[in-house]
């Protein structure tokens, strides 16, 4: 049986619409979803919304709604959105589930049998907007002496009686745990969380309220709803069948990667595995947080006016497209910046004058001269042999290996220079003129590139799964090679059979008012 490997996004906040950071982040988890199916595992990938807390239900009042309408309606669009990107999530989950409450019930309870919960009463710092607490030294002062959350969210002072969780006796746990290479990436998040770990004494944390009643109920606790965190991350146990811990739920957890924002990296390196331990569970095995987007260098806002429809800009440049614009820009785990011109000339580069084009110079060449299909006889010569180990090593060894790191524009980079080394060889080589003075060698020439372009587009496939697909049918592939134990250094690649090949990259134009970007 195959390797099991479980993947999760953040389970995304649906008190709004879903923005390009959802989308990002929803891409390069099925760009590594799809890499790892391709490399043969058994993958399990899972998202969904995280509907409760007091700010769902304060968006919902202000717009007239009932709670429970509003969050099917706003849960719809993260759903759509998927649909829209082409991933290709195996569980969509919902907090408001019933499953998910019986999973976060069974999890309060093994941390209660565990004695680390306990009733008094909680006054401090409370950002609604990041459903957080936070101590007094951590705050920063705004405008007029406002007092905001690190993350530049307002702040309210509240009291009420509330459920605690004994954090402070997992401090050194806590250290160790983040201290081990691997388990939380990038470096520079790791750093932050240790500093906060050994900054200060962790205090025991407050997970239940009293306030307002859209959450969890809390076992045996009238009245208490569950701290939105420890609900939306009991998610991650939800989409793999918990509380029933046979099944999938064996077979996949403990997860092989939570692929969440910085924003919220605290939550999960610090307050779940302390959770996961105290309800006797294993830990992930890695955490990995991403940056932001910025559009053209600035961080998206109202208030300023740039804020993008992630598929309004997957219907102006194409779904393929723009999973390989933000996967290739971005170095994975630092911020990075988009702009449409950027995605034009990005594109237009790379993807349709560069990979684009030299499919479709191949195929159709083949189409119409070769009868669609042919066998090479001719010997095999060194400029071949080298370009084919070339492109094996960028599609088999490279990119893999790269992406297995998550270095996704990394694994990208190995690609294109293979792309550039099929370029300068096919015009180096000149197929349209051994036409008509070798028409063997020519053939010879075809299907080193053929084999060229299946490895390509092969390895490729998990950022532009619908591109690819597309060239490999053209390439008349089948399904069972498609995979990167398929690729082979063998220049041959047997009998060349081409069917009906058009334009996988068609050229982008950018519209007359962006082209200041």
């Amino acid at each position: 049986m195959a390797e099991p490997f479980y993947i999760t996004t953040a389970i995304a906040y649906p008190n709004g619409k879903p923005h390009i950071g959802h989308a990002y982040e929803a891409i390069a988890g099925d760009a590594i979803a799809r890499f790892q199916r391709l490399s043969g595992r058994d993958v399990r990938f899972v998202t969904g919304t995280d509907e409760h807390g007091l700010k769902m239900a304060q968006t919902a009042r202000a717009a007239g709604r009932e709670t429970i309408e509003f969050a099917t309606e706003m849960s719809n669009y993260f759903r759509d959105m998927g649909q829209k990107l082409n991933i290709s999530y195996d569980a969509f989950r919902r907090t408001t589930e019933e499953q998910h409450k019986a999973a976060s019930s069974a999890l309060w309870q093994a941390m209660e049998a565990n004695g680390d919960l306990y009733l008094d009463r909680y006054e401090g710092w409370y950002s609604v907007r990041d459903e957080a607490f936070y101590a007094e030294d951590e705050l920063i002062e705004g405008e007029g002496g406002q007092k905001l959350s690190p993350q530049n969210t307002p702040v309210e002072w509240t009291v009420e009686e509330s459920w605690f969780f004994r954090l402070s006796k997992y401090r050194d746990f806590l250290i160790e745990l983040n201290e081990t290479r691997g388990f939380l990436e990038p470096e520079s998040r790791r750093n932050e969380v240790l500093s906060f770990l050994k900054g200060q004494e962790l205090r025991d944390l407050s997970v239940s309220r009293t306030s307002f009643d859209w959450g969890v109920p809390v076992p045996n606790s009238p009245g208490h709803v569950m701290y939105v965190w420890v609900d939306a991350l009991t998610t991650y146990l939800t989409g793999i069948g918990y509380p029933e811990t046979s099944g999938d739920f064996a077979r996949f957890w403990p997860a092989n990667l939570h692929l969440i924002g910085k924003d919220i990296v605290r939550f999960h390196a610090v307050y779940w595995p302390a959770f996961l331990s105290s309800a006797g569970l294993p830990i992930p095995k890695s955490i990995f947080g991403h940056g932001f987007l910025l559009h053209r260098g600035e961080k998206m806002s109202k208030s300023l006016g740039n804020v993008v429809d992630p598929l309004e800009l997957a219907d102006r440049f194409g779904v393929d497209q723009l999973r390989y614009f933000l996967l290739r820009e971005v170095s994975f785990g630092q911020d990075g910046s988009y702009s449409a011109s950027a995605i034009v000339t990005r594109c237009n580069a790379e993807l349709a004058n560069s990979f684009g084009n030299l499919v479709q110079r191949v195929l159709s060449f083949i189409a119409k001269n070769c009868d669609g299909g042919f066998t090479a006889d001719a010997p095999i010569e060194p400029a071949d042999a080298e370009l084919r180990e070339k492109v094996r090593r960028a599609c088999a060894d490279e990119l893999p290996q790269a992406f297995e790191r998550l270095a996704l524009s990394a694994g990208l980079e190995a690609w294109i220079q293979a792309v550039f080394a099929c370029n300068a060889y096919i015009d180096e080589q000149a197929p349209w003129s051994l036409r008509k003075t070798d028409p063997e060698r020519m053939k010879r020439v075809l299907a080193t590139l053929c084999g060229c372009i299946r490895d390509l587009s092969v390895a490729v496939s998990p950022v532009t799964p619908v591109a690819s697909g597309k060239i490999l049918d053209a390439l008349c592939i089948p399904d069972d090679a498609r995979n990167l134990a398929a690729l082979s250094h063998d220049p041959a690649l047997g009998p060349i059979q081409v069917n009906n090949p058009k334009p996988a990259f068609p050229r982008l134009e950018l519209p007359a008012d962006e082209e200041a970007d």
